[in-house]
């Protein structure tokens, strides 16, 4: 299977750490979009470009979406305001939360609360997720679906 194309998106709290996962990314293949913050600004606002990358995620089949701030929280809040979109939230520790975000969600963007996190488990954290497949058991499927259905329903 292809690697799937990433999408990318930050604010200035996590502008550093996604350049240097975007370099990352780029080394191991993985083609990246960059949807900003493009330079260092401290008053930028997270839901421009966050929002931006979601959306790229959820019109593009078999991509996925890595994304940044200082929490990480903001930022998954606002992707999941995209339809189509699941974004799980990872600030550090126990990894199995990562594992699940695939296996049992579907996980689509990874939301790194770079105040965190550092670079190295940074990059643990999104090898893991993006290794990591959807078990694509009926239950999962069933509860997905019923997210869907939600989102169907809200958000014409």
């Amino acid at each position: 299977m292809p690697k799937p194309k990433i999408f990318l998106g930050t604010d200035h709290a996590g502008f550093k750490l996604k350049e240097e996962i975007k370099k990352f990314l780029q080394k191991e293949g993985y083609k990246t979009e960059d949807q900003g913050a493009y330079s260092y600004n401290e008053q930028d606002d997270y839901p421009d470009f966050i929002c931006k990358a979601a959306k790229k995620v959820s019109e593009t089949p078999n991509s996925r979406g890595i994304i940044f701030g200082g929490s990480g929280q903001g930022e998954a809040i606002a992707a999941n305001k995209v339809k189509g979109i699941r974004a799980a939230l990872y600030y550090g520790h126990d990894k199995e939360i990562i594992n699940l975000s695939r296996m049992h969600n579907d996980a689509n963007m990874l939301s790194l609360g770079a105040r965190f996190v550092s670079k190295k488990e940074a990059i643990e954290a999104i090898e893991l997720w993006l290794s990591t497949s959807f078990m694509n058991e009926e239950r999962h499927r069933r509860r997905i679906a019923k997210i869907s259905k939600i989102e169907e329903k809200l958000c014409k």
